[in-house]
């Protein structure tokens, strides 16, 4: 088959074709179209439920209880118990099975966001880690030593304390100097000087 070449890229104007069907005919059609759905979901339900009363007279026949001893009812409970026991271990199982699906399906919808690059961030949690687990995770075995931050730390002695002190005090008597300068008393001092 040889292919034909693509259509010019300017772009065509089409007119809409008028529809051949009158108003009238559309909507005896859509009424049509309508009961008969419903006739179709109506049929659908009594299946159902007939298959529904199939299945429980296959699985459960009516049971005889009427002149029976005392260890024939006890026998029929213990295998009433026992298919009770099957069923909810099905039913386990079923559950079991969707939710492993219902997993496996977010985890493909999230490959699929991931390719198409639209991908919702995630709200990050506040997670307090060491510089050491920080270089663990970063660079994993590899990292020989340790980070110890407060170790690389500058030493200072009580000294060099006492001493930043007493710079801060001098800086704190300005304050006490203009008090004292304030009023005629200062002004004074100040043309006295």
């Amino acid at each position: 088959m040889k292919q034909e070449p693509p259509p010019a890229l300017a772009p065509k104007t089409v007119a809409k074709p008028k529809s051949k069907i009158s108003a009238s005919r559309r909507l005896s059609l859509k009424i049509l179209l309508l009961t008969r759905a419903a006739e179709d979901l109506a049929a659908e339900k009594t299946a159902r439920e007939e298959e529904k009363v199939r299945y429980l007279g296959e699985k459960l026949p009516p049971l005889q209880l009427i002149g029976l001893e005392m260890n024939d009812l006890q026998k029929i409970c213990k295998e009433i118990f026992e298919k009770i026991d099957k069923v909810d271990e099905e039913r386990y199982d079923c559950e079991a099975k969707f939710f492993k699906n219902h997993r496996e399906i977010n985890d493909l919808n999230l490959k699929i966001m991931d390719l198409g690059g639209k991908f919702k961030k995630p709200a990050l949690r506040k997670v307090r880690v060491s510089a050491d687990e920080m270089l663990k995770a970063l660079f994993g075995s590899k990292n020989k030593g340790s980070m110890d931050l407060r170790g690389n730390l500058k030493s200072v002695k009580k000294e060099d304390i006492k001493q930043e002190k007493e710079l801060t005090m001098e800086v704190g008597d300005w304050r006490k100097n203009v008090e004292a300068m304030s009023g005629m008393e200062g002004r004074k001092k100040m043309f006295d000087a």
